[in-house]
C-alpha cells in the first residue's frame, strides 16, 4: 500500500512539475521565436513552429525607434532607486537592531505598517508633491517615490538578517572603541552582503518593470522608461506583434543577466536571514 501511494505521490509530483515548466517556458519560447519571425511569417505559421526564416529586422526596428534612450532612463532610475533604498535601508536596520528601546520599535513597526499601504491608493497625494516640488516629468519624480516605496520590505528583509548577527560582535568593537558608523560599514555591511545583493536585485526587478509611476509621473517621451515605452511601441508599430515582441525580448536582458550574475549570492541572502 505504501508503495502504490508513494507512486501515486511521485507521479502526480512529476505531472505537476511538466505543467507547471510548460506553463514558464512555452510563453518564453513564444516570445522569442515571434520576435524572429517576419510579419508574413507571423501571419501564417503556427505559433509553436520554429520560424521558417529567423531574421534579426524586427530588432533593427525597435532600436531605430529610440529604445536606447529608454533602456538609459531605465537604467538610470534603477540605479538611482537601488541605491538609495539600499542604503537608506541598511542604516535604519542597524540602528533597529543595534539599539533595542521603543522609538526602535515604533520605527520597525511604521516600516512594516508600510507594507499595507498600495501604491495606487496614494498616487494622487505623490503627484500633487511631486508637483510642488517641481519635480515633474524628470527621471527624479520617479526615483524617489520608488526607493520610498521599496523601503519598508527591504528593512524588513535586513532586519532579519542582522538579527541573526551575534551581539557579541558589536560589543567587542564597542570595547574597541567603534561608533556606530564604524559599526555599521565595518560589521554590518560586509556581515549583510548576501542580504544586500538579494534586496538590491529584488528591488531593481520593481523599479525596473515599475509602470505606474512613470505613467503618472513624467509625460516627455525622452523621461519615458522600458515600460511605458512598450506601449509607445505598441502604438508605434501598429499591428507588428513580432517588433513589440522584440522590444520585450530587449527589455528583459539587463535583469537577466543581472539575476545571472547574482544568482550565488541571491541563494545565499534567501537562506541566511532566516536560518533561524
Amino acid at each position: 500500500m505504501s508503495t502504490a501511494v508513494t507512486t501515486l505521490r511521485r507521479t502526480v509530483t512529476g505531472g505537476a512539475t511538466l505543467v507547471w515548466t510548460a506553463l514558464v517556458v512555452v510563453p518564453v519560447y513564444w516570445l522569442v521565436v515571434t520576435s524572429l519571425r517576419g510579419s508574413t511569417d507571423f501571419t501564417t505559421a503556427s505559433p509553436l513552429a520554429p520560424p521558417a526564416h529567423p531574421t534579426l529586422d524586427n530588432y533593427r526596428t525597435v532600436l531605430d525607434g529610440g529604445f536606447t534612450t529608454y533602456l538609459l532612463n531605465s537604467v538610470v532610475v534603477t540605479v538611482a532607486a537601488v541605491a538609495i533604498t539600499v542604503v537608506v535601508a541598511l542604516m535604519a536596520a542597524f540602528s533597529i537592531v543595534r539599539y533595542t528601546n521603543p522609538w526602535s520599535r515604533l520605527s520597525f513597526r511604521l516600516y512594516l505598517l508600510g507594507l499595507a499601504i498600495p501604491l495606487q491608493a496614494v498616487i494622487i497625494p505623490v503627484y500633487l508633491l511631486i508637483i510642488r516640488m517641481h519635480m515633474y516629468d524628470s527621471l527624479l519624480a520617479i526615483v524617489l517615490p520608488s526607493a520610498a516605496f521599496a523601503l519598508p520590505v527591504t528593512v524588513m528583509i535586513l532586519v532579519s538578517f542582522l538579527r541573526d548577527v551575534p551581539r557579541s560582535l558589536f560589543e567587542a568593537m564597542v570595547v574597541d572603541g567603534a561608533g556606530d558608523w564604524r559599526m555599521l560599514f565595518s560589521l554590518a555591511a560586509p556581515m549583510a552582503r548576501p542580504a544586500l545583493v538579494t534586496v538590491a536585485v529584488y528591488d531593481g526587478l520593481q523599479v525596473w518593470n515599475g509602470f505606474l509611476f512613470p505613467l503618472i509621473l513624467t509625460q516627455s517621451g525622452d523621461k519615458a522608461v522600458l515600460p511605458l515605452a512598450l506601449t509607445l511601441f505598441r502604438g508605434q508599430f501598429g499591428i507588428n506583434v513580432p517588433a513589440t515582441m522584440a522590444a520585450v525580448v530587449l527589455s528583459t536582458l539587463p535583469m537577466l543577466v543581472v539575476f545571472v550574475l547574482a544568482r550565488r549570492q541571491l541563494v545565499a541572502g534567501l537562506t541566511a536571514g532566516f536560518s533561524k
